[in-house]
């Protein structure tokens, strides 16, 4: 069976266009710093501070291009450190999420988001060729199984993305990457029920 590639996906921030311009500055644009595998997504130059009730984290990196939401993503850990609390979503679905503030340590600018802080759902992103040899369909619930490692295991409640403007690849989060001990490329065979 054809093997997925799984990434890890940091902790990252999705803004708005007016959300970018008001922490920023006006006219203010991402610059590219790495392009990502999703085709036309990049992690940009510019790092902002995530502040929670409990504990702040810093430099945290803005992915490209702008988004019509902002979107926090962290890991449970990260929630914790923060004393913020966040469901697991799919990306996108922000209404009735976390809470959370985001400064620009430059200018001292601020905003705090009343939703738009979230775990992300481990997904997997295929075109629709992909999802017809795989057999699935947008929308699925399968599991993926990694193996060699050292910390080899199944993960569950995989969800598939499909579009064509995706890219073949399994994104998980940093408490997943190292439960599996995932480090360098990584593969996994998906299983489905």
């Amino acid at each position: 069976m054809k093997k997925i590639l799984v990434e890890t996906s940091a902790r990252h921030i999705h803004l708005t266009k007016e959300t970018l311009e008001y922490l920023m500055g006006e006219g203010f644009e991402l610059t590219p710093k790495k392009m990502l595998s999703q085709p036309g997504q990049y992690v940009s130059t510019t790092r902002l501070n995530l502040v929670g009730p409990k504990k702040s984290i810093a430099n945290v990196s803005i992915l490209g291009p702008v988004r019509s939401v902002n979107q926090v993503e962290v890991s449970l850990t990260d929630t914790r450190t923060l004393g913020a609390s966040a469901p697991v979503r799919e990306s996108g679905d922000v209404k009735g999420s976390g809470a959370i503030k985001i400064v620009n340590p430059e200018n001292g600018r601020e905003v705090d988001l009343s939703e738009g802080l979230i775990v992300a759902k481990r997904h997997i992103h295929m075109t629709l060729k992909d999802a017809e040899e795989f057999g699935v369909n947008n929308g699925d619930i399968v599991k993926v199984k990694i193996e060699g490692t050292g910390r080899s295991l199944v993960f569950d409640d995989v969800v598939i993305r499909v579009s064509d403007k995706y890219s073949l690849a399994m994104h998980i989060d940093t408490d997943e990457s190292n439960a599996a001990a995932c480090s360098g490329e990584v593969f996994g065979t998906l299983i489905k029920d």
